[in-house]
């Protein structure tokens, strides 16, 4: 099971600032092809804009994106994790809250974010080494 710092590998960082633009930040999660951005102040993490937060605290209020600043959709109670927990603990704190995407910082310094795909996928590369492992083993044993 990978540590977080190992599922942050080859990540870039991206965020907004909460006065920028509910737009501009759509416009940046498209280009980067994430679902979420971290919102951050001064070097400073303030929360977190997702494609829900946009769904439900803009277009269903029927408000517009080019008129909403970020400050006002996103999420300000932000979980984080530490870059030395395992990927099958922040799982269960991503289950536990309702979250598809974590931030990640080491005391003050924001690392990077992951996303539930980059958990599910480590946990799923972990189970196929295991499987394989087995099957080796189970194969030697037969063979002898």
């Amino acid at each position: 099971m990978s540590l977080v710092n190992k599922l942050l590998e080859g990540k870039e960082l991206w965020n907004v600032s909460p006065n920028d633009t509910v737009f501009e930040a759509i416009r940046l999660m498209d280009e980067k092809g994430t679902g979420a951005l971290m919102v951050v102040d001064a070097g400073k993490l303030v929360g977190i804009i997702s494609e829900r937060d946009y769904a439900r605290k803009v277009i269903l209020k029927d408000k517009s994106s080019k008129n909403t600043l970020v400050k006002e959709i996103m999420t300000s109670r932000v979980v984080v994790a530490n870059p030395d927990q395992a990927a099958n603990e922040i799982l269960a704190v991503m289950h536990h809250n309702h979250i598809r995407h974590l931030p990640v910082k080491d005391k003050d310094k924001l690392l990077g974010m992951v996303s539930m795909e980059d958990v599910v996928s480590d946990i799923i590369h972990d189970q196929k080494d295991k499987i394989k492992e087995l099957e080796h083993y189970v194969t030697w044993e037969e063979a002898y």
